[in-house]
């Protein structure tokens, strides 16, 4: 991905294209130059006690906690320039039902008429919004819409139904900045996100000054919104934002014409305009390759980061020596024991042998020996019954034989 932003750096070199440095904020090394929680050129606000957080590398325009907060960056200049590029890198994180919403605005009067505003609560603006949030739940969307001051959107019973555009994009907990350009050529308006196509369209020309600004608001279940550059180009066939300059004395300026050879001849504007051109060229290439420079140390530090995560988590050769050594000490020990193993096996199985071939005999003998003899046992019954037999008869006679009385 970083590969294709360059691309696109260099592509703006090619074409003439120069940093408007009075809208852009992000291209150098911090995004606070002076260290004093200031942008130059950029005015920031939030509401519901939150005021965004400007880190080195990045601003924190809502936090991670807590929620139902508002956070708004507004460029002070107005854009003059008819033909331009915008370029946002930001980033969402937070809870696995996050939720919130982030604007990039361009309107008339911004900081006065949006503020920070979302596209929910914002009044009757003039310009152009681009909202990012998770409407219709496909994981993530940006929509396009237009207003030229006359409707109030805090009170329109159905604003979703009044984008002119819009793209599915998963944008939230993709552990790397978000690439937003949206572009204005010719007759040409387009949104485009992470090199891909999102919306085209030539029916929409945005007009000169109005002001580029960035609002985001968190739901009661926060997301983190985190902007890291906001760039602006325009193309070489605009007039190019020049430095002020001091004016030089009457005086001065006389003494220089004075001491002008009188054979010079004055350049002519042909010459001008093409020095212009190659100043213009080569201020742009300056800041491309700045760019380029940039992008490169903080993949250079990633990559310094990662090495030393990675030698971190290496186990040392001393360790695996160690190891090693240890490990030759077990094996030792178990060839050491496998002797005696083998002849602890081979008494378990002749044991196991012995009684498979002993235990039926022995104990065939022992119910052999043990058990009563069954002659006795018949001759003890059949006495007994006889005995019971005898007895019987003997009580019958007596009783046949004896006195009875009759009534």
């Amino acid at each position: 991905m970083h590969f294709f932003y360059l691309l696109s750096l260099l592509a703006a070199s090619a074409s003439a294209q120069y940093l408007v440095e009075s809208s852009s904020f992000g291209h150098n090394e911090r995004i606070s130059p002076n260290n004093d929680g200031n942008i130059p050129g950029w005015l920031l606000s939030g509401d519901g006690g939150n005021v965004p957080q400007i880190m080195s590398d990045r601003v924190i325009l809502t936090p991670s906690y807590p929620g139902n907060q508002r956070g708004a960056l507004w460029a002070d200049a107005r854009v003059s320039q008819a033909e331009w590029i915008a370029q946002f890198d930001f980033r969402a994180s937070g809870p696995e039902r996050g939720g919130g919403n982030l604007q990039l605005w361009y309107a008339k009067d911004g900081p006065k008429a949006v503020g920070t505003s979302s596209i929910y609560t914002a009044g009757q603006f003039d310009g152009f919004v681009l909202v990012i949030d998770s409407y219709g739940g496909r994981g993530g969307s940006i929509r396009g819409f237009m207003n030229d001051g006359s409707l109030d959107y805090k009170n329109y019973h159905s604003v979703d139904s009044l984008a002119f555009g819009h793209c599915d994009y998963s944008y939230r907990n993709l552990g790397r900045p978000s690439k937003l350009q949206i572009r204005q050529e010719g007759t040409t308006f387009e949104v485009i996100i992470d090199d891909k196509l999102c919306m085209s369209t030539d029916k929409i020309r945005m007009p000169q000054y109005y002001n580029f600004g960035i609002t985001a608001a968190s739901a009661e279940n926060p997301d983190s919104f985190e902007l890291y550059k906001f760039l602006l180009f325009t193309s070489g066939s605009v007039t190019r934002e020049e430095p002020r300059r001091a004016q030089t004395p009457y005086g001065e300026q006389s003494n220089i014409n004075a001491n002008t050879p009188p054979d010079t001849p004055a350049p002519s504007v042909d010459q001008t305009a093409q020095f212009q051109d190659l100043h213009n060229r080569l201020q742009t290439l300056t800041h491309s390759i700045d760019s380029l420079y940039n992008e490169i140390r903080v993949l250079a530090d990633k990559s310094e980061g990662r090495h030393q995560e990675l030698s971190r988590n290496v186990i040392s050769p001393d360790r695996l020596d160690a190891i090693d050594t240890r490990l030759h000490g077990i094996e030792t020990i178990v060839r050491g024991y496998q002797g005696q193993f083998s002849g602890l096996e081979n008494s378990l199985k002749d044991t196991h042998s012995s009684l498979a071939e002993n235990l039926p005999k022995h104990m065939g003998d022992l119910i052999t020996t043990s058990a009563p003899r069954m002659g006795l046992l018949i001759f003890v019954f059949i006495g007994v019954q006889l005995l019971l037999a005898g007895s019987y008869v003997i009580y019958k006679r007596r009783r046949a034989n004896g006195p009875k009385k009759y009534l």
